[in-house]
């Protein structure tokens, strides 16, 4: 298959198709059962930062849900590289590739894991910022859910965080984890800085140690300014000089505003958004 411009390719089993095809059916375990796991890289200009990574990731993922991947990270990387191949140098990619089983109940049945590669063309975010509120929904702690795997049962949670934020009028919420400290946004993980100190919940596995969250962590710190990962209250992020997002999908994003609270995007967040554009295209 060549050079493609359309809007999504699926790697299923040995060939790329376009559009959004059918695999899943009724009696399949991870449709009835949600045992999918997942992860999220992204490609623009040529690069894709941690591509390897996010690859790696996936897999332990499907471990830990009781999943057996038959594909090793580096596999999935050259796969990967094929399907962003595929799309236009511009284009700006999301890459999503995923473990899931077919049969099973309650628990999956390992041998009947299947796995599906998609890329498709999703804008990155603007950097503008967004506005976040204290949401009422809590992240679990590792006993009550597969916390340590990128796992598609743990986004509803998020989603009803995310609804319940919209309504009230703001782009995003801020979860608790279940004794009431910061865990990270509904989408992503949080950051704050205050009088010059740059610090983000301590990873206490309520929520995933991001990706892009250990990148910046390290290129902070790399360019001499202080990052420290600590436990943090709701009190602390409402009175923070700066807040902001890093994930894989919008990488480093300012908040413009806390509760009723507005704030300016500042000198620290844009460090970090520059530094991490330094590495992408290194």
């Amino acid at each position: 298959m060549g050079s493609t411009a359309g809007q999504a390719l699926s790697y299923i089993q040995g060939e790329w198709i376009a559009g959004n095809p059918a695999i899943v059916g009724p009696m399949t375990h991870a449709l009835w059962l949600s045992s999918v796991v997942f992860d999220g890289a992204r490609a623009f200009q040529g690069v894709a930062p941690d591509l390897d990574r996010h690859c790696a990731r996936v897999v332990r993922s499907a471990q830990v849900m009781g999943l057996a991947p038959m594909l090793t990270a580096g596999e999935i990387e050259e796969l990967c590289w094929d399907g962003i191949r595929r799309f236009p140098k511009e284009a700006e990619l999301y890459i999503r590739p995923m473990f899931y089983a077919e049969e099973g109940f309650v628990a999956p049945d390992a041998e009947s894991t299947r796995f599906v590669l998609s890329v498709y063309e999703a804008p990155l975010p603007s950097a503008a910022g967004f506005t976040a509120c204290l949401s009422s929904r809590r992240r679990p702690v590792p006993d009550m859910a597969p916390t340590e795997a990128k796992a598609a049962c743990l986004y509803p949670n998020a989603g009803l965080a995310l609804k319940e934020a919209r309504e009230r009028g703001f782009d995003n919420a801020i979860m608790l984890d279940p004794i009431g400290s910061v865990a990270e946004f509904a989408t992503a993980n949080l950051f704050i800085a205050k009088d010059g100190v740059v610090r983000t919940p301590v990873h206490n596995g309520t929520f995933l140690n991001g990706i892009t969250r250990q990148r910046v962590i390290a290129l902070l710190r790399d360019d001499g300014m202080a990052v420290e990962e600590a436990t943090l209250s709701a009190r602390d992020v409402l009175e923070a000089d700066e807040v902001f997002s890093t994930g894989n999908y919008a990488k480093v994003v300012p908040v413009t505003r806390v509760e009723e609270r507005a704030l300016q995007p500042g000198p620290l967040a844009a460090r970090a958004r520059a530094l991490y554009w330094e590495f992408a295209f290194r």
